[in-house]
């Protein structure tokens, strides 16, 4: 069997870079059943680009496109800017990978994950699976710094890039369902700065073609740089999660290639000694089947688009209200806020989007009441529906005092299964009702291609010219027969 080497970098450890057998799996019994660290380690190393399905690949290039449109969408943000200055003050050398949206600037292929990654979270706009995670914005970034640092002549090609980032969406996925607990709107921690860390980690381990082992020990080294407490969603600190996902999975593939070494069981349930499962108290792991019967979550599971950019909850809210403004209209002949005496909402009991009076951006896009409001005003809510001028509205001011927030039982904060609806009680005492259960752009009604075009194509607009979104929007179109996958990094600017 002959191997196909890949040249590495200064600074990766020689004698660790091929796919090999350890002693362990040569002489081992084949009737030994392997731990669930190691069937992820087999995984991550074994799987080719061959299982990777027509459906996969569709709706992997469409989290891709969209993921990129966010991003330069988000380069535009004051936490950006933040992100960014540091990283150039703190972090100079080695610039060899491309920043969002700022041409000709380069930062080193881990601060660039980190600025891009809070780019595409910036605004709350990328994309949402199923348990509650954003898949796409931990891994992406990451793997486009990855191509760029990689020398002439050892670029992984456009294919080798989709079968990473599937494979980074995948262990997420399939982490998160080893809990019940993950399957709702989280309370504790932000799942992607846990979940999407070991995501990144295991898409650049793929990248650079690691062994098993050394999969195994990037998620090991992932573990122990993961975590963020809900109590900083709706701040500029929330951003962060997904930057600090992206930068801190990287490095941990490139530790571990470099030698470094974590608990070989860290994914395994050991009484006494948590590993992963110090995240989810109800965590119950299950080994991986092999490779040749593994079926990707992404063949049955299709992902949500957010039509703007806020929580995804509030796009149930926004949806039910711009329904019942319609039935307004079509019952009283028009809509005008002087006619509404009581707004009802009727949602799931989540505290941390429960926020009757937000008082900045990040709140709005974190508050049932403001996008419910801004729906019933406006038809819709959109990008500038959390501008400064749109939310200090005396309008809005007011439609924000009169609502109350009911939660009922048959309502749970899971995005599979909660609804959201919106009762006006007019001046006149008519009563109007409308109701969401699936919003268009949720994986159960799923964006069409001319909608994402569309939401692509107005994202990036607001820092590219139009030849380089086509050239985009083909790039990604074709990325399975792209040669050198780094050519996409160099249309990011």
């Amino acid at each position: 069997m002959f191997l196909k080497l890949r040249k590495f970098p200064p600074g990766f450890s020689a004698g660790k870079r091929l796919y090999h057998n350890t002693a362990r799996q040569v002489f081992e019994s084949p009737n030994v059943k392997e731990s669930v660290t190691e069937s992820f380690g087999s995984f991550i190393s074994q799987v080719q680009t061959n299982h990777l399905t027509d459906t996969v690949l569709h709706r992997s290039k469409r989290m891709i496109l969209d993921n990129i449109g966010v991003g330069l969408l988000g380069s535009t943000t004051q936490v950006f800017n933040i992100g960014l200055n540091y990283c150039q003050k703190m972090f100079a050398q080695d610039p060899v990978s491309s920043v969002y949206g700022r041409q000709g600037l380069k930062l080193s292929p881990a601060m660039a994950a980190f600025v891009n990654g809070i780019a595409v979270h910036s605004m709350d706009f990328d994309d949402t699976w199923h348990p509650a995670t954003h898949p796409s914005g931990a891994v992406l970034p990451a793997l486009l710094a990855a191509a760029e640092m990689l020398p002439p002549g050892s670029k992984p090609t456009g294919l080798d890039l989709l079968l990473a980032f599937n494979v980074g969406i995948e262990i997420q996925g399939r982490l998160m369902r080893f809990s019940r607990e993950a399957h709702n709107i989280p309370k504790r921690f932000h799942p992607p700065s846990v979940v999407g860390t070991m995501g990144s980690a295991a898409a650049v381990a793929k990248f650079l073609s690691l062994n098993q082992n050394q999969c195994m020990n990037a998620l090991a080294i992932a573990a122990s740089l993961s975590g963020a407490p809900m109590a900083n969603a709706a701040t500029q600190a929330k951003p962060i999660h997904i930057g600090n996902a992206t930068r801190l999975g990287f490095e941990a593939a490139v530790l571990a290639s470099n030698g470094m070494e974590g608990s070989a069981k860290i994914l395994d349930d050991i009484p006494g000694c948590f590993g992963f499962g110090a995240f989810y108290g109800d965590y119950q792991p299950q080994p991986l089947a092999p490779v040749e019967e593994t079926r990707f979550l992404l063949e049955d599971q299709d992902i949500a688009f957010k039509r703007f950019p806020a929580h995804l909850g509030m796009h149930w809210v926004a949806d039910a209200a711009a329904s019942v403004r319609e039935l307004m209209i079509t019952n009283e002949g028009s809509f005008s806020p002087s006619m509404i005496d009581r707004i009802i909402l009727r949602v799931p009991a989540s505290r941390y989007i429960n926020r009757q009076f937000p008082e900045s951006e990040h709140q709005a896009r974190h508050s049932f009441q403001f996008n419910a409001c801004s729906a019933l005003l406006d038809g819709e809510v959109n990008v500038e529906s959390f501008s400064e001028s749109q939310r200090c509205r005396p309008e809005l001011s007011q439609l924000l005092h009169q609502v109350t927030v009911q939660h009922p039982d048959n309502n749970p904060a899971n995005f599979e299964k909660m609804y959201g609806e919106v009762v006006l009680v007019l001046s006149n005492r008519d009563v109007l009702s409308g109701r969401c259960d699936t919003f268009y752009g949720h994986w159960r009604n799923p964006l069409s291609r001319e909608s994402l075009l569309r939401k692509f194509t107005k994202n990036a607009s607001h820092v590219l010219e139009q030849e380089k979104i086509e050239a985009i929007i083909d790039t990604v179109k074709n990325l399975e027969r792209e040669r050198d996958s780094s050519n996409l990094g160099s249309f990011l600017q």
